[in-house]
């Protein structure tokens, strides 16, 4: 890269870390520091309290108050064993006081004998069984059996203890620390005490979550959960280990998730297992995908073990686990033991040591959550708030609801009934919600949002340490805990170290204030975005609510409107309006199902008069407001206010918003509008794609087409490459299906995806474009 100023020519440079070291001295006089300026990861006295339970789903799981600020309590690195935690002292002790500890950790047996005559003896799985032997395919009796041990996953005491070894070993070197919450830990041990099997739900992130979290569990001395490998493993000896350490593979044979849920025999005998486990006291853990979205079919198998009395209940943990470092993609590999030794040597052979933040949120009921009914999503999208009649501008059209029925495909568990699918997904969804809220904001997140969504054109570091300082305050002021803390300078340097791949180093006067720009690569940008996602979810509501404003300014400029920006007056019911057609282009683990979409678009409104960018405004009743949309004569009132009845006929009064501070306000209204300027830029690539896609086509080989088309895309446009990767592309498939752009149709196993009539014509398909445009915001 090569930048330019008056004509002279100024060098850059990759941020390495020989770099970061030559100018270390430089971050003390950055911002005229003089005194190094401390980061407190809290506001007042106590940090934020992270991870309690929905206060509409679960009341009675929050009147537990397992989840407590104590300050008595604080933070513990489990790599970090000492002396103190064994029973021992001396000189050799402290040599060899891990393996003391292992040893001392408590371990729980389980048999597997009762449950597999236990699950062999249920009707319909002996009708399966049967039926598979029967045919006449010599694979078939194999293929029964090898689903059969699948049963047979326990846990070796000893085996256990010589894992959690090595892994505190393999952490040790990985890792500068994995740091739990004592208060969550403490909070979790009352919940055991309630003899209710408990399931830990996490984010998918990385295949270092499957081991992560079975570790803090058995180095704290309890009960190591069943986990659910979302890879397959080849090897037959590899396999074996993984089963004795409560780990359970696909069958032998099947490559994908996809391809082992839609076998009815895989997919009953997982359900009788998991019945099984829970009735056996066992915990498992299980993982919710942001891509694929997938996870709602153990929620469905927990809630069939619920209605056969298996368990009277079960407690939902959420898990929230932040990496400061970014890992991108990292899978367990598909083949043997070599390819797992060759993925465990490339993590070791990594430069950047991060840190790891674990949180534990408060264990609610999960039979309390489905009995209350806010959980829910036949009611979550009423038809009335976003037809395709505002998309189309056609007022003689049927209204349409947002399906989600993508979420739990009906191949997957087929004799599961609709209203108990509904429930699956929406449990699911509210999991994925509450999982991302715990989880902690690091370091490389703040710097990577900074850097990708308001210094995309390179920025001082002085101003870089201030804007960080800024965006710590707001994200503690939303209650998320971060997990870092320490003087500025050596936030700032751990930050850039991790992200030093990814930026480049400007060598231009004054010396002691360098220039730091990330790099136009199409790697760099995507790891700065999937960083600064956590992000985005704490800013959703203010992301939401800006962008609503910023195509109601898009649409006063369109239109010729004239005058200051002081004198605009934009009307609520118009902003909320902009505010709830967005919501229907967001991913899903934004908007918890519990919330009406119209009330979360009156808070995303409201947000912005908290953080200064709006105010209050009462308006004369002959002063003309910001009002283009077409009035309708019925008015849609949300579920969730108590205060409205149906006897109030009269007319409310109109509430309207002015900007406030003009001059200032543009840049933090930018910088909340490019928070999702990478899904909407995304979705409007793929608009620009439907017509070169020969529908009726496979899901999987849309998914192709549509990820090449946005790599194509991005090549063209050269500046935004993270909105080209592949989650987005499952993203924008999934928001078409939602709005009813494309159709799903079953064909066995296979799931093809139309493109509806209506979009054939290009008017209709330029109006979708229009729609979706309006909320991208590049400048004011």
């Amino acid at each position: 890269m090569e930048l330019e100023r008056r004509g002279v020519c100024i060098s850059t440079q990759p941020v390495t870390h020989s770099t970061l070291q030559r100018h270390r001295p430089m971050f003390c006089l950055v911002n005229n520091l003089k005194k190094q300026q401390t980061v407190t990861p809290f506001l007042g006295r106590f940090r934020p309290l992270v991870g309690q339970s929905c206060h509409q789903c679960n009341p009675g799981s929050l009147g537990h108050k397992f989840l407590q600020n104590s300050p008595s309590l604080g933070f513990k690195n489990i790599l970090c064993v000492k002396e103190t935690q064994t029973r021992y002292r001396g000189w050799l002790i402290r040599r060899v006081c891990c393996v003391l500890f292992v040893s001392s950790c408590r371990t729980f047996s389980s048999s597997t004998v009762d449950r597999m005559h236990r699950i062999c003896s249920i009707p319909r799985v002996q009708k399966l069984l049967s039926c598979t032997i029967s045919r006449s395919d010599d694979k078939s009796p194999d293929s029964a059996a090898s689903i059969k041990n699948l049963v047979n996953a326990s846990f070796s005491p000893v085996l256990l203890r010589l894992t959690g070894w090595i892994l505190l070993k393999f952490f040790s070197v990985l890792f500068c620390s994995v740091q739990v919450n004592l208060n969550q830990m403490a909070a979790l041990h009352k919940a055991t005490q309630l003899k209710t099997p408990l399931v830990f739900v996490s984010v998918r992130q990385s295949s270092l979550d499957l081991f992560l979290i079975p570790l803090v569990l058995f180095c704290h001395s309890m009960r190591v959960p069943y986990c659910f490998s979302p890879v397959q493993v080849n090897n037959s000896w590899l396999r074996f280990v993984l089963q004795k350490m409560g780990v359970i593979l696909f069958p032998a044979g099947v490559a994908t998730e996809q391809d082992a849920e839609t076998d009815d025999l895989y997919s009953t005998i997982m359900t009788s297992l998991v019945g099984a486990l829970l009735q056996d006291g066992e915990s498992i853990s299980i993982c919710v995908s942001q891509d694929s979205v997938h996870g709602s079919q153990w929620m469905a198998r927990i809630r069939q073990a619920m209605s056969d009395n298996l368990v009277p209940d079960a407690n939902l943990v959420p898990v929230g686990v932040s990496y400061d470092c970014p890992f991108g993609q990292c899978l367990l590999p598909r083949g043997g033991v070599l390819s797992a030794l060759w993925f465990v040597l490339s993590l070791l052979c990594r430069d950047d040591k991060g840190s790891v933040r674990i949180h534990f949120a408060q264990a609610f009921s999960l039979k309390e959550m489905c009995e209350t009914g806010r959980c829910c999503v036949d009611n979550w999208c009423p038809v009335q708030e976003l037809p395709l009649t505002s998309i189309l501008h056609k007022t003689d059209a049927v209204f349409g609801q947002k399906s989600v029925s993508s979420l739990l495909p009906s191949s997957w568990m087929p004799g599961l009934q609709p209203e108990e699918r509904n429930i699956s997904i929406a449990l699911m969804l509210h999991l994925l919600y509450s999982t991302t809220s715990c989880m902690a904001v690091m370091s490389t997140h703040l710097l990577s949002s900074l850097m990708l969504h308001k210094h995309r054109k390179g920025v001082r570091l002085s101003v870089l340490c201030r804007d960080m300082v800024w965006l710590l305050e707001e994200v503690l002021f939303r209650g998320r805990d971060v997990g870092f803390a320490g003087s500025l300078v050596e936030v700032i340097y751990q930050a850039l170290r991790l992200l030093s791949p990814y930026l480049l180093q400007a060598s231009l006067p004054p010396r002691n204030d360098p220039l730091m720009v990330p790099q136009s690569n199409p790697t760099a940008l995507l790891t700065l975005a999937h960083h600064s996602y956590i992000i985005t979810h704490a800013f959703i509501l203010e992301a939401v609510g800006a962008s609503a404003v910023s195509a109601m300014l898009s649409e006063v400029a369109r239109r010729g409107g004239t005058g200051e920006i002081d004198d605009l007056v934009l009307c609520q019911k118009e902003l909320t309006d902009k505010a709830t057609q967005l919501i229907y282009l967001l991913p899903a683990g934004y908007v918890p199902p519990c919330q009406s979409t119209e009330g979360f678009a009156l808070d995303a409104v409201e947000s912005l008069v908290r953080c200064g960018i709006l105010m209050t405004e009462e308006v004369p009743c002959h002063t003309p407001v910001c009002d283009f949309m077409k009035k309708q004569c019925t008015t849609w009132y949300t579920t969730d206010d108590p205060d409205h009845s149906d006897s109030d006929c009269e007319e409310q009064d109109t509430c309207t918003y002015k900007l406030s501070h003009p001059v200032q306000c543009p840049e933090m209204l930018f910088f909340l509008c490019s928070l999702l300027n990478t899904q909407l830029r995304a979705l409007c690539w793929a608009i620009e794609c439907l017509h070169l896609l020969p529908t009726p086509l496979l899901e999987s080989e849309c998914l192709l087409r549509l990820h090449a088309y946005l790599k194509s895309r991005s090549n063209l446009d050269k500046i935004h490459y993270e909105s080209a990767s592949i989650d987005l592309a499952k993203m924008s498939i999934r928001t078409f299906s939602n709005l009813g752009v494309v159709t799903e149709e079953n064909d066995g196993d296979d799931v093809y995806l139309d493109l509806n009539p209506a979009f054939l014509e290009a008017g209709n398909r330029h109006r979708l474009h229009q729609f979706v445009s309006q909320y991208l915001c590049t400048s004011f």
